[in-house]
């Protein structure tokens, strides 16, 4: 369960971050469902890249390495929702 449990967060803030950027930005082009998992996937990138650059989770204790889970799945979740929606409005525009 201890395995799971960091890409349960990331998958979560993930879809959050992606929710919250589309929302912010009024991306006509992405619907919930996209945003929702395109959110998740950048929200695993994301985490799992803040968790390679922060090292160990074992050294960081338990509340860091989950701080550094969730802030990478909102960061990378909002930032792949962001560049998808702008491929998919441009992709309209043409």
């Amino acid at each position: 369960m201890e395995a799971i449990l960091p890409i349960i967060v990331q998958l979560v803030t993930g879809a959050i971050g992606g929710h919250a950027v589309s929302g912010a930005l009024k991306q006509q082009a992405v619907s919930a469902i996209l945003r929702t998992v395109v959110g998740a996937i950048g929200g695993v990138g994301g985490g799992t890249i803040l968790g390679s650059l922060l090292g160990d989770p074992a050294t960081a204790g338990a509340l860091g390495g989950m701080l550094g889970d969730a802030v990478g799945g909102v960061a990378g979740g909002g930032i792949l929702t962001g560049i998808v929606g702008a491929v998919m409005q441009s992709m309209k525009k043409s």
